[in-house]
């Protein structure tokens, strides 16, 4: 179940910001692909943000949900608050959820948003009753059926789970971003609160298949926002730099078992940490959607392989993200 929402997902979901901008270009048959490819291989899970190509991503997942019918068995959680210029506290208003949330539903083509999460907002929106009483007030009117906060920090996500309202948190978690299993995945899972984990392959880093030669296109972040440029930093490879990671990732690929690949090795060491609900990797293709979900169905990781894998963060990783976040 999806923490306080008592919807049932998928442990494996797709995340789909690649849908709408910023990992390049996906044309739009080949997002409806992806979509049905995912689906089709057992997800039930999609997460997308009203800035995803400015309503683009939402907008497939729209038309891919009045392909498949209402019996489809889908949980769709969208984001907002990145729509805000500039994006401070002062614009997280009860009119500006109503507005952002109206535009997402007609995106979405629903009566009601099933899950809105805020979209990595200032520490101090997290913290002040009026958020909540505004979220509350849209659940209230029917607009959405529950709400979460995506974060980008461990304080702020512990800060979100004493609300009594809050029904998930997002945040990055990976091989590269181990410090969420400290405290906070303890304790949303004893507040019954969902966790969502995203990031997962450390923007394809954990794919293994990059080295330091590798380049991307210039409408991916992760050309232009290697240092924080456009957005926080810890959202393109996990924060970790570029050459630190490449040379983890190909340790991380050493590990793979035969048979499988070394981005569904790093998705099931999230899937087996207590607490974690569903992991939201994206896909540029189908094949990748599908080799995604696969990996709910792999075996556990031996005790060997995790040690290794905290050996390597300890000694590769860590000084560079635990710290931060």
């Amino acid at each position: 179940m999806l923490g306080r929402t008592g919807r049932p997902v998928s442990v494996i979901g797709l995340g789909c910001w690649q849908l709408g901008s910023d990992w390049g270009d996906v044309g739009e048959d080949q997002a409806l692909a992806i979509l049905a490819a995912a689906v089709d291989s057992g997800v039930t899970f999609l997460d997308t943000a009203d800035v995803y190509g400015d309503g683009r991503s939402e907008g497939l997942i729209g038309r891919f949900l009045a392909q498949r019918g209402p019996d489809a068995g889908l949980t769709v959680a969208t984001k907002m608050g990145r729509r805000a210029q500039p994006h401070t506290a002062a614009a997280y208003t009860l009119d500006a959820f109503r507005g952002w949330t109206d535009r997402s539903r007609e995106n979405l083509g629903v009566d009601r948003l099933d899950l809105v999460q805020l979209h990595c907002p200032p520490s101090e929106v997290i913290t002040a009753d009026a958020t909540y009483d505004a979220l509350d007030t849209l659940v209230s009117e029917g607009r959405i059926a529950a709400y979460g906060i995506s974060v980008e920090t461990c304080a702020e996500a512990l800060a979100a789970i004493a609300r009594p309202g809050v029904a998930s948190i997002q945040i990055i978690l990976n091989v590269f971003r181990r410090k969420p299993l400290e405290e906070v995945l303890p304790t949303a899972a004893a507040a019954g609160v969902g966790i969502i984990a995203r990031v997962p392959l450390a923007s394809g880093m954990l794919s293994g298949k990059y080295d330091a030669r590798t380049t991307f296109a210039a409408n991916d972040h992760r050309t232009y926002n290697r240092l924080g440029e456009a957005f926080d930093v810890g959202e393109t490879f996990s924060g970790v730099p570029f050459e630190v990671g490449v040379r983890a990732a190909q340790e991380v690929a050493a590990l793979t078992r035969p048979g499988s690949t070394t981005a569904q090795l790093a998705l099931r060491w999230i899937v087996d940490q207590p607490g974690v609900t569903t992991v939201i990797p994206g896909a540029r293709t189908p094949d990748q959607a599908r080799a995604n979900a696969a990996a709910a169905g792999l075996a556990p990781l031996n005790p060997g392989t995790l040690d290794a894998l905290r050996a390597l963060y300890d000694g590769s990783v860590r000084g560079h993200v635990h710290g931060r976040w």
